[in-house]
């Protein structure tokens, strides 16, 4: 059985974190094996009661982690589409992807938490179309194509990428909404997935997977072409409870054999990159999950 690549989210919203710590667990993760790191992009959050919360920008983190790794691939998980002109999210990826020297991975979605938009003046409503509008843009772009599009959400006159991309910058979808997906997977590198659309466990990864390989042949698309990443929750020893507990996709939790063993569950259920998503997400987390990712 084919090892499966592993990332590992960083810090998000659980607790503020600066800079120096999410520095120390990006090269934590690095030394220790992963494969990739990933930031959400997120602006503000204001739901379930808590405390007003929110990351730093995601983009500039990147660069920032961009130009203090090695070997690690990164990007956004995802990246939201309507928080910048398509244009500038092309001209941004190709900077980090240049700052990386080509390990960068441009994840992409449509949006979803209406409050950051709205504290944001974004608009919330048309989110597919917006999406789609935008998604044509960014990944014409980052093909080294020259775009005029003059759309009813988007638009561009004569646009290129200058200096051009060093490479055709990957793509990578999340989500799994149909009509997302008849967008994105004729042109994607690579497909991505919560824990809580699968159950977290290897046996709901196989059931969605097959919808995705369904959805891939039904857009004209080879489904061998498209890599299959999900995520999923690990709690550890100790776990504060930053993530809270869903009833339908309970967290995977044990010594490092029991998670080295999950992560190969989930590579013969088709994923090709497992991106965990800890509990506590700390740089002392990622030295204990680096035990099972020596294992596999």
């Amino acid at each position: 059985m084919a090892r499966p690549r592993v990332g590992i989210q960083l810090p998000e919203v659980e607790r503020h974190v600066a800079w120096p710590e999410y520095l120390a667990v990006a090269r934590a993760a690095e030394a220790g094996g992963f494969d990739s790191i990933w930031v959400g992009d997120h602006l503000l959050y204001r739901a379930d009661g808590r405390p007003e919360r929110g990351p730093w920008e995601a983009w500039t983190l990147l660069s920032a982690l961009a130009a203090a790794t090695e070997r690690v691939r990164l990007g956004p998980l995802v990246a939201c589409t309507a928080f910048h002109p398509p244009g500038l999210i092309a001209k941004m990826a190709a900077t980090v992807d240049e700052v990386s020297g080509g390990r960068f991975v441009l994840g992409l979605g449509a949006g979803w938490n209406e409050d950051e938009f709205r504290a944001f003046g974004l608009p919330y409503d048309r989110r597919v179309s917006r999406f789609e509008e935008a998604f044509a843009i960014v990944r014409a772009l980052l093909a080294g194509e020259r775009v005029t599009h003059e759309g009813r959400y988007a638009r561009a006159d004569d646009l290129v990428l200058a200096p051009a991309p060093a490479r055709p910058v990957p793509l990578m979808i999340g989500s799994n909404g149909p009509r997302m997906l008849s967008i994105a997977l004729p042109h994607v590198a690579a497909w991505n997935t919560w824990y809580d659309r699968f159950g977290n466990d290897a046996d709901g990864f196989a059931a969605l997977n097959g919808r995705i390989t369904a959805a891939a042949a039904q857009a004209g698309r080879d489904p061998a072409e498209i890599e299959r990443s999900a995520c999923m929750l690990v709690r550890l020893e100790g776990g504060a409870g930053e993530r809270p507990e869903i009833p339908e996709a309970p967290a995977l939790s044990g010594p490092p054999e029991r998670i080295a063993s999950a992560l190969r569950e989930m590579a013969a259920a088709g994923a090709d990159e497992v991106i965990l998503v800890a509990d506590p997400i700390s740089e002392r987390s990622v030295r204990a999950l680096a035990e099972a990712v020596a294992l596999l």
